[in-house]
């Protein structure tokens, strides 16, 4: 699982559209739906704010973790 899946699958955990989450985040919805998409890679800046309002790591939201904190790579 890649960052764009995490993001896919918190985004509809909290039963959030694009365009709510990225209010949320102070982003654009354009922005958070190329991340979807994988057209564009999210900022080191957007990956912290996204680990925060979820409540994640970082390496979480990037895969490199599992829920539970164990490396995945």
């Amino acid at each position: 699982m890649d960052y764009r899946d995490r993001i896919i699958e918190l985004r509809k955990d909290y039963n959030l559209s694009q365009a709510q989450l990225a209010e949320k985040l102070n982003f654009s919805q354009s922005a958070i739906a190329k991340w979807e998409a994988k057209r564009t890679e999210p900022t080191a800046s957007a990956i912290t704010a996204l680990a925060d309002f979820f409540n994640k790591s970082t390496d979480y939201i990037l895969g490199r973790e599992d829920e539970w904190g164990n490396k995945t790579h």
